[in-house]
């Protein structure tokens, strides 16, 4: 578990810093100093020092002798070793879910997911959020603590990419189709259709990796900005 920062202000810098990322406002390669970073956050530079040096353990931003911050570029051999790994966190979880007896804990997923046209979100970031929820929840309700860890610290490290995914309209009405299809497929315990739609499903967001380039990180940018005012 990475060291949470002694001071307070550390710990809000590091969230704010963190959002900036995942957001697109800090793409990978934009460079800054701490006294720059300070100055925009109204904090000294002890917070800001604090909170990159624990971004930076993390593998978000990268700090050179004389050049200051940059954020991490993609490393994508990782994001795909990172997918790998969440396939198989996921597909434990589904089977585990197929063979419990009675009522599964699958509510308020149902809630979220099996709902009328009208009433599925359409705004990037949520529907992100929404993404995530919907598949810590099925690790979740398999019942492995240690599992569900494990798959949170994975979500949190893929997050820019899940939320560039969802910039693209049909991939939102694509998403809510497949999730309503596996939830569907799980309740009814059929498990080995639901694997198959569940590895297929991550592997489209998986495959999208390798197409992500400098200009749509730019793009990404523009439109979170926009949508933020």
């Amino acid at each position: 578990m990475a060291q949470q920062p002694a001071n307070p202000l550390g710990e809000q810098v590091y969230l704010q810093v963190k959002d900036e990322i995942f957001d697109f406002h800090l793409l990978p390669g934009d460079r800054f100093t701490e006294t720059e970073l300070a100055a925009r956050l109204g904090v000294s530079r002890t917070p800001v020092r604090d909170a990159l040096y624990r971004l930076r353990r993390e593998g978000y931003l990268e700090v050179g002798f004389r050049s200051g911050w940059s954020v991490t570029p993609f490393d994508f051999l990782r994001f795909d070793e990172l997918y790998d790994l969440r396939i198989l966190l996921e597909e434990h979880a589904v089977q585990k879910l197929c063979a419990l007896e009675g009522e599964m804990p699958l509510a308020s997923l149902k809630a979220t997911w099996l709902v009328p046209m009208e009433q599925r979100e359409s705004e990037p970031r949520k529907m992100a959020a929404l993404d995530e929820a919907f598949h810590c929840a099925l690790v979740e309700a398999a019942g492995n603590r240690e599992m569900l860890r494990m798959h949170q610290e994975l979500t949190e490290k893929i997050r820019i990419i899940r939320r560039l995914d969802f910039l693209k309209e049909n991939r939102i009405t694509a998403t809510y189709d497949e999730h309503a299809k596996i939830l569907r497929l799980i309740m009814r315990r059929k498990s080995t259709e639901a694997l198959i739609l569940l590895r297929s499903h991550i592997t489209q967001s998986k495959n999208e990796v390798r197409k992500i380039t400098l200009h749509m990180l730019h793009d990404a940018r523009t439109t979170m900005r926009e949508a933020a005012k």
